[in-house]
């Protein structure tokens, strides 16, 4: 009898365990940690991931990867995050490790269910099958409906136990290498008008880390006689690498404001695998951190929005097919921050990082996905709350939001503000620091409605003080109110267009829409056959949209005329 009762309870939970794992659909949010970049003092190295899902008939996972010193026999957390979809996670409800064998004294597990990864453990189990002794016969007779029980709770019970010990940390990982690596091929370069090199013919050879992220690593690397960004990601963040390249592959993205694509390849094996998206380099870097060391004039400025405007409208924005390529469907970028913001040399941006981004192709629905990703700092209240329409206008409308703060980083570093340039701060850092959590985040923005601090200096410049007001229309409480980036675009180029330099002459347009002038000029220069009442006309039709209410891009009253137009503003 003591036999039976050390056993059957053992049993019994297996088979608790086994219906359990039925009704877990997998994970939607993971424990994340990551050491490399804590100890590098990066942002958002720990917290809350979560994880999404772009196949239905998939399953994510959360998982571990950890070490324990061989003298202090300390535990060393390596990696913490969500798991491709992986049949021998499946049914898990707890991370625990079974193999007694041992790769680079490393140790992995994976489990379902949502922060399944937060506790961990080994627990090392002999690979041979256990055998079956006539241990049934030592219990003493029992009714048989107890009897029934026992027998259910063995054939259950038993496979499961031996599924779990017969796979090894190897075989994890092998398995996921065949179910895998072999549908993707070892270089897959994007179909272009002018088709790029083919990558697998010579090496790539990586120089330097430009940067680091939650997806991966970008490195510094030269391709023959050229110079390439390669973004590395590691065999979690596998999906990150197909997304990227899914929304890089799409018609019509050969754009200057995106950054431009060039291929991806599959490097290394098992454990050591790493996935690789390689795109143009920019020396400049991004425009966070560019605003970090350096200051920019109003035309710097201008040029930087608008073209960063341009980008994100491109990515909004359908174009049906034509001859040369076909239908681009709608894209949120859904982290658009400075730090995905890049600077060319002529000190135009493009945008980058498509690992989050979600297309939104028409007829369909947006899919099983979670409204709560991208960087916390640069969420809209909506995303804070979790209280998103799940429509594409939705989701575009918080990438503005996102598009207004960095519009203030910009505006925060340039040189026509009245007063001295303060020191390059990220949006909201006043208010909740450099490494705010969520729930920061919902107190400041959600419910005190806080906003990153416009000072009146900046409103001293009439063209900087349009810009204000742009900002603070793209980040509106109400996300119906927000303006569209092909609004912003009209305004920021309005901006730019507002001084026109003609044999050094000043024109521009008042509330009446007469012209005024400093001298005299050509009739006709620079507008073509047309007069300057007509390009104006045209530009108050194009810009309808954008000039709502009392709100309009260009002041109505300057005051002197070189109080407003400054030697930055000549074209």
């Amino acid at each position: 009898m003591s036999v039976y009762a050390t056993i059957l309870p053992l049993f019994f939970l297996g088979f608790l365990g086994t219906i359990s794992a039925k009704d877990i659909k997998g994970s939607a949010f993971c424990e994340f940690y990551n050491d490399t970049m804590c100890a590098e003092n990066e942002q958002e190295c720990s917290g809350r991931e979560e994880c999404v899902l772009h196949d239905l008939e998939k399953r994510n996972h959360c998982y571990v990867l950890w070490t324990v010193n061989s003298t202090t026999k300390e535990t060393i957390i390596k990696l913490k995050g969500c798991f491709l979809d992986n049949n021998d996670c499946y049914g898990k409800p707890f991370c625990v490790e079974n193999s007694m064998k041992r790769k680079n004294e490393l140790f992995f597990c994976c489990c379902e269910g949502n922060m399944c990864n937060q506790n961990f453990s080994w627990v090392p189990q002999p690979t041979s099958e256990p055998t079956e002794p006539s241990v049934i016969h030592e219990f003493e007779p029992v009714p048989s409906a107890k009897q029934q029980a026992i027998t259910l709770a063995l054939l259950i019970a038993i496979p499961m136990l031996l599924t779990i010990s017969s796979f090894s940390f190897w075989c994890l990982y092998r398995r996921r290498k065949l179910g895998y690596f072999n549908e993707i091929p070892t270089l897959e370069p994007v179909p272009l008008p002018q088709p790029s090199p083919n990558l697998g013919l010579r090496p790539i050879q990586l120089l330097e880390i430009k940067a680091r992220g939650r997806f991966g690593a970008v490195w510094k690397a030269q391709f023959k006689n050229e110079i390439v960004a390669v973004k590395v990601f590691p065999i979690q963040d596998k999906q990150s690498w197909q997304t990227e390249q899914e929304i890089f592959k799409l018609a019509h993205m050969d754009h200057e404001d995106i950054l431009h694509f060039i291929g991806v390849e599959k490097r290394g094996d098992n454990l050591q695998a790493e996935f690789w998206l390689i795109t143009a380099y920019h020396e400049k870097g991004s425009l966070c951190d560019y605003l970090k060391a350096n200051i920019v004039t109003w035309p710097e400025m201008c040029r930087i929005a608008e073209s960063m405007a341009r980008g994100l409208m491109h990515l909004h924005e359908e174009i049906p097919a034509n001859k040369a390529d076909g239908y681009k469907p709608a894209v949120a970028h859904r982290d658009f921050k400075s730090k995905n913001v890049l600077l060319k040399a002529d000190m135009s941006a493009c945008i980058a990082d498509f690992g989050l981004a979600l297309i939104f192709h028409p007829g369909k629905p947006c899919g099983d996905t979670h409204g709560q990703v991208g960087t916390r700092r640069y969420m809209a209240p909506e995303v804070l709350e979790g209280a998103i329409n799940f429509t594409r206008d939705s989701f575009l409308r918080i990438d503005m939001y996102a598009c207004g703060l960095v519009l203030w980083e910009l505006a925060s570093r340039c040189t026509v503000q009245d007063g001295p340039i303060g020191e390059y701060r990220l949006p909201f850092e006043d208010e909740v620091g450099l490494h705010p959590t969520l729930e920061d985040m919902q107190e400041s923005v959600v419910h005190k409605k806080e906003r990153p601090l416009i000072l009146e200096t900046w409103r001293k410049h009439n063209g900087l003080s349009s810009i204000c007001d742009t900002m603070e229309e793209c980040w509106d409480h109400d996300a119906e109110a927000r303006l569209s980036a092909s609004c912003v675009v009209e305004r920021v180029a309005t901006l730019g267009r507002a001084l026109v330099l003609n044999s050094s002459t000043l024109i521009r347009v008042d509330n009446t829409n007469e012209i005024i002038t400093t001298k005299e000029s050509n009739e006709t220069a620079p507008f073509g056959s047309r007069t300057r009442e007509e390009y104006y006309a045209q530009e108050q039709r194009k810009n309808k949209e954008c000039l709502i209410s009392s709100v309009h891009v260009l002041p109505t009253s300057f005051g002197p005329i070189d109080s407003y137009f400054t030697n930055d503003l000549y074209l």
